[in-house]
């Protein structure tokens, strides 16, 4: 199936969002795969974690040569995260898809949220977070992750630098490998799920919709210095609550109607 070209934009703006905040990727993934592209909503979400884990993986590539990965912080949230996405995915076989798209819509303005709340990630003197609650906060978004498809960058950025302790930039670049880990530990276990559903992955779409993301993930990434990210945090916010509800105005209806 061709890629419509009024997707093309909306493909290289995932790229840009993970290039430039490290997050908001998924967020974008979904509606445009559902209402650009026209795919069934378990399919979006299955296919927004390959492509946004790709994006990712390739983004995390230039932090990688700089050493700004905090690998503990991989081990500590990252391998948790997979284990919660993993079987957020296997809840959400017992999901409709018209639900998990109501799910994702409260996400995108709990993200929004997140987004625009005054919060100063450069403040020094705060304690680390003991390891063992950390690796609970990456079960959590974990299971988030695989059952409504959101990357969760916008939670873990700012818990890597509040809770964690580390650098925004080391607090991205860190966010990126485990998003990837976690998108791919989801997609894994989605496959089987579409399976018994008789869906199936369009990976003609996959694939295009990811070049064109690692593109935007590129070039977000080399003018992410020149932007002010205040500004841009409030311009996505704002964006987010716009299509959040939108997208909780189409699907609620119908998910209620199920629950009737």
């Amino acid at each position: 199936m061709p890629v419509p070209i009024l997707a093309w934009p909306g493909a290289i703006a995932i790229g840009l969002s993970l290039g430039l905040l490290g997050s908001g990727g998924s967020i974008l993934t979904v509606p445009v795969l559902v209402y650009l592209i026209g795919q069934d909503e378990k399919v979006a979400i299955a296919g927004s974690l390959f492509i946004v884990g790709t994006i990712a993986l390739a983004g995390s590539l230039q932090f990688l040569k700089a050493n700004l990965i905090d690998w503990r912080i991989v081990l500590v949230f990252g391998l948790p995260g997979m284990a919660g996405t993993y079987s957020g995915a296997m809840i959400a076989a017992y999901v409709p898809g018209i639900v998990q798209l109501t799910m994702f819509a409260i996400v995108m303005l709990l993200a929004s949220y997140m987004m625009l709340r005054p919060v100063n990630l450069d403040l020094p003197g705060h304690a680390p977070r003991p390891v063992w609650k950390i690796a609970i906060d990456g079960l959590i978004v974990g299971i988030l992750t695989g059952l409504v498809g959101v990357g969760g960058g916008f939670l873990i950025v700012p818990a890597l630098v509040l809770l964690a302790g580390l650098s925004m930039r080391s607090a991205v670049a860190t966010s990126l490998l485990i998003i990837a880990m976690k998108s791919y530990s989801g997609f894994y276990k989605y496959i089987a799920v579409l399976e018994a559903q008789n869906l199936q992955l369009d990976w003609n779409t996959l694939m295009v919709v990811t070049g064109l993301g690692i593109v935007g993930s590129i070039a977000g990434a080399r003018i992410a210095h020149r932007v002010q990210q205040d500004k841009l945090k409030k311009g996505f916010g704002i964006f987010l609550i716009v299509m959040g509800i939108y997208i909780l105005a189409r699907s609620l209806p119908d998910a209620l109607g199920l629950a009737a």
